[in-house]
């Protein structure tokens, strides 16, 4: 399923429960689910930093600097996504 098939079916699931839910912008490509007590994106920091990787010529330093500093620093109340960590796809 594409990355707008999925963006879209979580914004008419949060529509539907007249709730709504925060997405990072610029980092579709990473959404894997949703939580389902809270009803927050979450998203997989692995393929987040793929993602700075390759859309932004980043290294992984890079990458990790980036996203630690922008991207998780970035609180948005309490709908602010979820962001995992998938343990077995780090570099360290």
């Amino acid at each position: 399923m594409n990355t707008k098939v999925i963006k879209e079916s979580i914004t008419d699931m949060m529509e539907q429960s007249e709730d709504y839910t925060l997405f990072a912008d610029g980092f579709d490509e990473a959404i894997i689910g949703v939580d389902s007590l809270s009803n927050r994106v979450v998203y997989s920091v692995a393929k987040c930093y793929e993602t700075l990787i390759s859309r932004d010529g980043m290294d992984y330093d890079e990458a990790e600097e980036y996203f630690a500093y922008n991207v998780l620093g970035s609180m948005m109340g309490e709908k602010t996504p979820i962001w995992c960590y998938d343990l077995w796809n780090f570099k360290k």
